[in-house]
């Protein structure tokens, strides 16, 4: 399934340009996902490195457990993360002819994990354009009390807040200015199977999971296949450039052995 192209909703492309964001169902089905769980959790199981009481850890170690680059670890969740599938839709949705590879990240939030505050990913990387998308990958089922993804539809187009990391900081100065411009919160369940896929710019969060089971997540992120790398605006984004692209110089592609092209038309 994983190889198989998915036909996106006819709608599915103005709904992403409109809102920085679109909802998917049926993407995966439920033996997809029940057969790479087990592989993504136990690289998170192996590779997390917080272990921290919750009592003792900061907001942001309290949101999730955060796992980057399985791909590199697990022949399983390279298939997964190299799937046509998936990144098909990405280009599809970013009206690009390809996609690269950025990175993967599982994001668990344990039973009792803490909120997600509000925040945009592309303040992390350092991009030419905002050709950037994130697939959310639910590996169970996601009621509301488990703290599913939750975006401030259209905020894409909101420049206030893009100079703020993912902090209390960023929670309350957003979750403020958003309201004050009347972005609507769209938070909903997510069925085994659904998926969501937000531009980098696309302020989100989760709530808090309030139920006994970790909320099991994977996201990958893609780029424009022939994005340049920008000039880095702060210390986060220098860092990525460092971790992600290495050498090469600004205002070329980042065609390196991280960042594969992972779908071209």
């Amino acid at each position: 399934m994983l190889d198989e192209l998915y036909s996106l909703p006819a709608n599915a492309r103005h709904d992403f340009e409109a809102d920085g964001f679109v909802h998917l169902s049926e993407v995966l089905d439920g033996r997809t996902v029940a057969e790479y769980e087990p592989a993504v959790t136990d690289k998170v199981i192996e590779l997390n490195t917080t272990h921290l009481p919750m009592s003792e850890r900061t907001t942001y170690q309290k949101a999730f457990l955060q796992v980057t680059n399985l791909w590199r670890h697990s022949e399983a969740v390279r298939e997964l993360v190299f799937s046509r599938r998936l990144a098909a839709i990405a280009a599809g949705l970013l009206g690009v002819d390809g996609v690269r590879l950025y990175h993967d990240q599982a994001l668990y939030k344990e039973a009792g994990g803490g909120l997600t505050p509000w925040h945009a990913d592309q303040y992390y990387w350092p991009l030419s354009t905002d050709r950037s998308i994130t697939v959310w990958i639910p590996l169970q089922e996601t009621p509301l009390e488990m703290g599913p993804l939750a975006f401030a539809r259209g905020s894409h187009r909101f420049s206030f807040g893009r100079d703020l990391s993912i902090s209390d900081e960023s929670e309350t100065a957003l979750r403020a200015a958003l309201a004050e411009q009347n972005f609507p919160l769209v938070e909903e369940p997510f069925a085994v199977g659904d998926v969501s896929y937000h531009l980098g710019w696309t302020f989100h969060r989760a709530s808090p999971n309030g139920t006994s089971t970790p909320r099991r997540v994977m996201t990958i992120i893609y780029i424009d296949a022939d994005i340049t790398v920008a000039e880095p605006v702060n210390e986060n984004q220098r860092i990525d450039r460092e971790a992600w692209f290495g050498d090469t110089p600004v205002g070329q592609v980042p065609d390196t052995e991280l960042t594969p092209i992972l779908y071209r038309r």
